[in-house]
């Protein structure tokens, strides 16, 4: 099969994670172009130098993951990605939104002022407020894969509220939660992340967790 589009992103990136996901449970391929931060979104074709940037074939183009995953989802009704009625639908935009803002924002805030450094300003009183945030939705978060018997969101097959979920739980392991807090509170978000990111058919794009044994501590520089 022809590829539909090119994508603009790096591939350690979770927005770019998910839209590749979305193509591959789908059946369709996207071409990951080469690209380098700072650079290639800073040429005119990238006016506000956001990635990823996805452009079809005909010149369509979307900005934002969330967003360019949804329409990669629905481009194959059959794969269920968005579900199969209007209920689940609604649900797995529910849980789209809820990873992202609830579960993916904290995380990659404490990311950034603790792991890249790109928050100079980062304080020990953020990071706090970033970890009670994400700990309280985390909590809701278990309590309701706790009485999915799939293990998963929405229904019995992945979709792309599990896709999004994934990738951000992927940062929050890398961040909020050490071993301890995987294996113990939010077991079951993390089996979640496991059966995710264990499917065959996405498993190279995730690679490794890279999560961290404990929690990452504020250390004032």
């Amino acid at each position: 099969m022809a590829p539909i589009g090119k994508l603009y992103g790096h591939p350690h990136q979770p927005q770019t994670k998910a839209i590749l996901s979305a193509a591959a449970i789908s059946g369709l391929e996207i071409d990951l172009l080469p690209f380098e931060f700072g650079i290639t979104n800073k040429s005119p074709e990238f006016p506000l130098a956001y990635i990823p940037t996805f452009v079809d074939n005909e010149g369509f183009r979307l900005i934002k993951g969330t967003t360019t995953a949804r329409y990669v989802s629905a481009l194959v009704p059959k794969a269920g990605l968005l579900g199969h009625d209007v209920k689940e639908t609604a649900l797995i935009d529910q849980w789209v939104h809820f990873a992202g803002s609830e579960i993916f924002i904290p995380a990659a805030n404490i990311y950034a002022g603790m792991v890249t450094k790109d928050l100079p300003t980062f304080t020990e009183e953020q990071r706090k407020y970033y970890q009670e945030r994400a700990e309280r939705s985390l909590k809701f978060l278990d309590d309701h894969l706790a009485t999915r018997s799939s293990g998963l969101l929405v229904n019995d097959s992945l979709t792309l509220a599990d896709i999004i979920l994934a990738t951000a739980v992927q940062r929050v392991g890398q961040t909020v939660c050490g071993a301890k807090e995987r294996e113990g509170a939010y077991r079951h978000v993390f089996a979640h992340f496991e059966k995710v990111t264990n499917d065959e058919r996405i498993r190279h794009l995730f690679g490794e967790p890279e999560f961290v044994d404990e929690a990452l501590a504020f250390k004032a520089d």
